[in-house]
């Protein structure tokens, strides 16, 4: 299961006895990736984002991660620094980012729409305490019961933007070649791993993906950053790497695949949802380990059994996607069996 923003947990961050429920019924889904958690109230990128801060969040997510085991489920904590991508409405901290670069565009702070702010660069004296806070947040996460973590290295936030050469456009250490463009997010990895354990940590890229105003259109470039990266984070015996791109098959991801050498989950569906039918083609092409797969299950809790059987499957409300409330969230029916047809359902449309 992908890591799919909700905000269903309020101010405070705290999970919620929904979002206990909501993670539960996806417990068949064998792994699931949570969605977006700061590891620092500095890091937290928008309203109704879930953090690994506080004893109240980790207690509950306590209750998520028991509720996913007892399902018979896995769960990681996708842990998350927005970077450059949030607000100091949002964080109540000024702005951090590898350079003093802003978004052009709004993001929403209290409900209503504000502009990125121009980032304070973070100095290098600095980045060791970043490092600690995803340190810290990825041990906090294994105290509550995740499995594991994956360190978010993709769509724009902190540590792609470290990889991005539009993004960082430092001149020291941590920036210009990809060596150095690699090395604080490499620096992240090795923390992280010497606290929890190779076995226990995962990795989300996102390649070429245009977001958030982090542009990747030097294919050369983009081969040697995430080439490089591979070759760095492979010796660390990494759980897995996850990618989002739209051709799992194409020199590039096979590439990287090929330079890791360890599990690899394939992520297509970005644009547009990923179908059963495109799921396993790519399996039975071999072109990762595992799919990894979100749209679909959100609508469809049972997924698994319904891709398994070739039963129908219900719509996606995109209108509640991010609200608050069971409406979207924890009230997608299961298959019904009494009339083959009953448990799926469709949603007015909407954008």
């Amino acid at each position: 299961m992908a890591p799919l923003t909700r905000t269903r947990t309020g101010a405070d961050g705290v999970p919620t006895d929904l979002v206990a429920e909501h993670y539960a019924q996806r417990a068949s889904v064998g792994l699931i990736i949570s969605e977006g958690t700061f590891p620092s109230q500095a890091g937290k990128g928008f309203d109704g984002q879930p953090g690994l801060v506080t004893p109240e969040q980790l207690a509950g997510w306590t209750k998520v991660t028991d509720a996913v085991h007892a399902g018979g489920g896995l769960i990681v904590a996708q842990v998350m620094h927005a970077g450059r991508a949030t607000h100091s409405q949002i964080t109540g901290f000024p702005v951090e980012a590898p350079s003093a670069l802003a978004i052009d565009g709004e993001t929403r702070a209290g409900g209503t729409k504000v502009a990125y702010p121009v980032p304070r660069e973070l100095s290098i004296d600095e980045l060791p305490d970043v490092v600690e806070d995803f340190v810290r947040g990825s041990q906090n996460a294994v105290d509550a019961g995740f499995d594991g973590v994956e360190l978010h290295a993709a769509n724009g936030y902190l540590l792609h933007e470290f990889l991005g050469a539009t993004s960082n456009v430092r001149t020291d250490a941590y920036g210009g070649s990809p060596e150095n463009r690699i090395r604080f997010v490499v620096e992240v990895a090795e923390a992280v791993v010497a606290q929890i354990g190779a076995g226990r940590v995962g990795i989300r890229i996102s390649p070429e993906r245009d977001i958030q105003g982090l542009i990747e259109d030097d294919p050369a470039d983009v081969e040697a950053v995430y080439g490089a990266l591979m070759d760095a984070l492979a010796p660390l015996g990494l759980a897995f790497v996850s990618i989002l791109h739209p051709e799992p098959a194409g020199t590039l991801v096979q590439g990287l695949r090929s330079r890791f050498g360890g599990p690899f989950l394939v992520n297509t569906g970005f644009a547009k949802a990923t179908t059963r039918d495109e799921a396993v083609a790519m399996m039975a092409d071999d072109v990762g380990d595992a799919v990894v797969v979100g749209r679909a299950l959100i609508a469809n809790p049972d997924l698994v059994r319904r891709w398994r059987e070739e039963l129908g499957q219900n719509e996606l409300n995109f209108s509640t996607l991010y609200a608050d409330g069971a409406t979207g969230y924890t009230d997608y029916p299961a298959y019904a069996e009494e009339d083959g047809v009953a448990g799926q359902v469709s949603w007015p449309a909407s954008r």
